[in-house]
């Protein structure tokens, strides 16, 4: 999927540079900015569901010595 987006002046110039000083292409760092924050934003939005279902009483919480115990830790 192509898409496109406007950058600061400052922001192009430093991707040109760092582009031309790793020799790698512009649309790479933009490609893989996007990849590793999606992960993040992923991770921040499901655990804000979680936490949110928790809160309602949706979500079973469970204590660290009933884990231990479920895991057969405290034997």
């Amino acid at each position: 999927m192509a898409t496109s987006i406007r950058l600061a002046p400052e922001t192009e110039q430093r991707l040109d540079y760092l582009a031309s000083q790793t020799g790698r292409t512009k649309a790479y760092y933009p490609r893989e900015i996007i990849e590793q924050g999606i992960e993040e934003l992923e991770d921040y939005y499901l655990a804000a569901d979680v936490l949110e279902s928790v809160r309602k009483g949706q979500e079973r919480v469970h204590s660290a010595a009933e884990v231990r115990n479920d895991l057969g830790l405290d034997d």
